[in-house]
């Protein structure tokens, strides 16, 4: 009966585990990660302001990368 208890609790453990490995994997969230992350780069190369609408994207693009980033740590 001991055996099969021990057994039962590594089984479990292992299982929680996985599980954890698996909601962290977040492979979606970390490639729009990637893009938001090249967008901003490219916002700031580009030249002049547009009228305002370059700083407003680039705002967005902060907060988007932010949101994300909160996302996926509280995924985990």
């Amino acid at each position: 009966m001991k055996t099969s208890r021990r057994l039962v609790i590594l089984l479990v453990a292992i299982a929680a585990m996985n599980l954890g490995t698996v909601r962290a994997d977040q492979p979606h969230m970390r490639r729009a990660l990637e893009h938001l992350r090249a967008a901003r780069v490219e916002l700031q190369r580009a030249e002049h302001n547009k009228g305002g609408w370059r700083q407003r994207a680039m705002l967005n693009v902060y907060k988007a990368i932010g949101d994300t980033e909160n996302a996926m740590r509280a995924a985990r």
